[in-house]
């Protein structure tokens, strides 16, 4: 994905690029897909190939994160690189560039604060917080990595929260209580 992502107009890297389109879907947008793509594929001065081959590409793999959030329960997988065993820091800066995209993406589908619950606006706060942590000097302890999988927890959770909260939202009808998928309401 690397070499595509390279000749976009952003140029995100592949976490980025993951929680840029995650975002998109969390935010509402109803043409997701379409919208990423819009973002980060080749633009044409890298060469009719080159676009033609990164959209094809990126198409599918933009397919298969949507996959994801069409189940009875969507769900958000964060990417890592090389999973666990690569070093804390690395680790921690992919986390950090989804963050980054994710909130890039909020911000595209214009999404503010107002439009969320006061759940979904700390977490907003939480989010943006996050992505102001000093990464450079973070070293290898088991402290940090129980921390890093925390957060990488809470930023799963987080953004479906936020999918959940739009979801509803964009229901037409959206003035009775929330249910969890699967759960129905006792008539009495």
């Amino acid at each position: 994905m690397g070499p595509y992502l390279d000749a976009g107009p952003l140029n995100p890297s592949p976490s980025e690029a993951h929680g840029i389109l995650c975002g998109l879907i969390c935010g509402g947008d109803t043409q997701a897909l379409e919208s990423w793509l819009g973002q980060v594929s080749p633009t044409p001065d890298a060469g009719e190939a080159l676009v033609a081959e990164g959209r094809a590409a990126l198409r599918e793999c933009g397919l298969a994160i949507e996959r994801e959030f069409q189940g009875l329960e969507p769900l958000v997988r964060l990417p890592s690189p090389a999973g666990d065993s690569a070093p804390l820091g690395e680790r921690a800066l992919w986390l950090y560039d989804w963050i980054r995209g994710f909130l890039y993406a909020l911000g595209l589908v214009g999404l503010s604060e107002s439009d969320l619950s006061e759940q979904g606006r700390e977490i907003l706060r939480d989010l943006t917080a996050i992505t102001q942590m000093d990464l450079d000097d973070l070293e290898e302890t088991e402290d940090n990595e129980q921390a890093l999988a925390e957060v990488i927890e809470f930023v799963r959770v987080a953004a479906m929260l936020i999918h959940h909260e739009r979801a509803i939202a964009r229901s037409p009808t959206n003035s009775g209580p929330a249910t969890s998928a699967g759960q129905e309401t006792d008539p009495e």
